[in-house]
């Protein structure tokens, strides 16, 4: 909700730059269209650090038998390996 007002603001202010720029006030008015216009590229593309792979899956992946309580969620994860390439990976516990 907050991400699509920001959005509609910037795009009404790079609107209301344009039309100060053509209106004869050129400082102000490109002032105004490049912040909308910055504004509005950054919060609509801001997003893909949001979204993380999803972690790979296959036999490769065997559990430690470790678990404990994340501390920035509070949730219980399980800690998993895969031997072929040493990388270890925390996924939440079916049963916590």
């Amino acid at each position: 909700m907050l991400r699509r007002t920001v959005q509609w603001l910037s795009v009404v202010a790079a609107l209301l730059g344009a039309g100060l720029v053509l209106a004869g006030r050129a400082v102000p008015g490109l002032q105004l269209l490049l912040g909308g216009l910055v504004i509005l590229v950054a919060v609509r593309y801001e997003s893909w650090r949001e979204r993380t792979p999803p972690p790979p899956t296959g036999p490769e992946w065997h559990s430690t038998g470790e678990r404990f309580e994340d501390p920035g969620t509070g949730r219980i994860v399980e800690v998993q390996y895969n031997a072929r390439t040493g990388e270890r990976r925390y996924q939440p516990d079916k049963d916590g």
